[in-house]
């Protein structure tokens, strides 16, 4: 029994040292490739000045109508993560993707990350860019909120919202804030030690982009993905909700494409879309196939139901 269990314990403490000497190979290797990718880091879009930091503003085509994309919470690299969309539509529309602080080519900065402070810096981030409404809001998950608080605060700047799996207030009802926070803190952990390189790895990442891009967009995750804005933005979604639920919903032309919810871990998705555009006059919800990356999967169909959208605004 003695012997047993002697074997038992020099295989756990073989199998603990081989896994701290992966780790610190891990860490090493990071620190490395980051250096290496410093050249990738150079904005691809424009740069205005923030509350004293730089934000990152793209844009892309020409058209009447001005579509201003949002990322979803975390999402790395705006930019590169809605191109497989947008690269279908800049031929006759004007597209904008704004990337929050601690997103993309943004500053990290050291600030509270309230919705209406949100709101404010991306409205002057477009201000800074000579960018003027109205606009079409394309929010991703998270930025569902940011674009009704938008619409209702705004009316005269949004003419319409094409939710791309947009999250909503009621979605939050029930929603385990403590426990998304734990895990975005393991996931900081989980980059500082390199092995967010596993979690974007090629064929993690959106499968039109070319080999150049994927190599941008991992080099802009490895270091940056989950940072401290992140986590804070997530805090504020309660405070969020309560003030949207707090004003008349924007009763303007909404297009909401919804994934099957498996992925948002929010049971009532689906039917929290639907519900919230029963009450309105001009909304669509149409159900996709497939995962909350939803422009990712689905972006022929997107395209062609958003084309059609857009050009039946005003009749």
């Amino acid at each position: 029994m003695k012997k047993a269990l002697k074997i038992v314990i020099k295989i756990l403490l073989a199998l603990i040292i081989l896994i701290v000497i992966f780790l610190l190979v891990m860490f090493i290797y990071n620190k490395i490739k980051m250096k290496s990718e410093e050249p990738l880091l150079k904005p691809l879009g424009q740069m205005v000045e923030v509350d004293n930091h730089k934000m990152s503003i793209y844009t892309e085509g020409e058209g009447e109508k001005t579509l201003v994309f949002l990322s979803g919470s975390g999402t790395a690299s705006p930019i590169l993560d809605f191109k497989s969309l947008y690269s279908l539509l800049s031929d006759d529309y004007r597209i904008v993707v704004i990337e929050k602080f601690g997103y993309g080519f943004s500053d990290i900065v050291d600030d509270e990350r309230s919705f209406e402070t949100i709101l404010r810096q991306d409205r002057e981030a477009l201000a800074k860019a000579e960018i003027a409404g109205p606009y079409i809001l394309c929010p991703h998950s998270m930025s569902g909120l940011e674009a009704i608080l938008w619409a209702q605060t705004y009316p005269d700047e949004v003419e319409a919202i094409v939710g791309l799996d947009m999250s909503l207030p009621r979605a939050y009802d029930h929603f385990d804030f403590d426990g998304i926070v734990t895990l975005q803190k393991l996931a900081v952990f989980a980059r500082e030690l390199g092995l967010t390189r596993f979690y974007y790895s090629n064929a993690a990442l959106p499968q039109t982009l070319s080999k150049e891009e994927m190599e941008i967009y991992r080099a802009i995750g490895c270091k940056i993905a989950f940072n401290e804005m992140v986590l804070k933005e997530g805090q504020a979604i309660p405070e969020a909700c309560k003030k949207i639920d707090g004003m008349p919903k924007p009763d303007i032309p909404m297009l909401m494409f919804v994934s099957d919810g498996k992925e948002t871990g929010i049971e009532n998705w689906i039917k929290s879309q639907k519900e919230y555009a029963f009450d309105l006059s001009d909304a669509q919800v149409i159900e996709l196939d497939c995962g909350h990356y939803v422009h990712n999967f689905k972006q022929e169909q997107i395209n062609d139901e958003m084309r059609a959208f857009i050009e039946s605004l005003g009749k």
